[in-house]
């Protein structure tokens, strides 16, 4: 699958939500709906505005319009403390949806609102990072996918001592105060891969 086809799918990820709160709420007038946007990371990331336009894209062949009946508020922050500024302003404005990826910007949401849907395009595993209990049956408030696995790191090792046959000790390195809860998974990938690579993990 092309990246464009795969972001397309990520970004598409949050129409159908729409659909179901615009039935849900049809009791209300008929005002604009909006979604909520927030990622880490900065504006001028392609990624990002790839998976921008990819939603943006996907509520178009829909039949939403932006400025006609859809209104997109976005927010982008690159720290924890303007991730979750934003996070209290987006919960404020009380959109139908908040569109978000990565641990930081789902913990933000999810600490600050218990009742809108937040629908995550990426990131890492959920459950590990304590969001959820079980993505296929999510009990709140926040649902999605994710574009991480743990497994692959062992992968990486692999890949590692055969672009260097004589490696023989591994440091891992990630920074805490954005990736604890999810870290675990990657280190014992690496660890359970370390013996058979004959290669120390630290």
């Amino acid at each position: 699958m092309k990246r464009r086809e795969f972001i397309t799918l990520l970004g598409g990820a949050a129409a159908p939500v729409i659909l179901r709160l615009r039935a849900a709420r049809a009791e209300q007038d008929g005002g604009m709906r909006r979604i909520g946007w927030l990622v880490g990371g900065v504006e001028t990331d392609r990624a990002r505005q790839a998976d921008l336009g990819a939603l943006r894209e996907s509520l178009a062949k829909l039949g939403w319009s932006e400025g006609r009946d859809l209104r997109i508020d976005l927010r982008w922050g690159d720290d924890l403390d303007r991730l979750g500024a934003y996070a209290t302003e987006l919960v404020s404005l009380a959109p139908d949806v908040i569109v978000t990826n990565g641990v930081a910007a789902m913990r933000a949401l999810q600490q600050r609102t218990q009742t809108i849907p937040i629908v995550f395009t990426g990131g890492p595993d959920p459950v590990a990072a304590g969001l959820l209990r079980n993505v296929a049956r999510p009990e709140g408030n926040i649902t999605g996918f994710s574009t991480l696995e743990p497994s692959v790191a062992g992968k990486w090792l692999e890949l590692l001592k055969e672009a260097a046959p004589r490696l023989a000790r591994v440091a891992v390195i990630f920074n805490v105060e954005l990736s604890s809860s999810v870290a675990s998974g990657y280190v014992s990938s690496i660890e359970a891969a370390a013996p058979a690579a004959g290669v120390q993990a630290i």
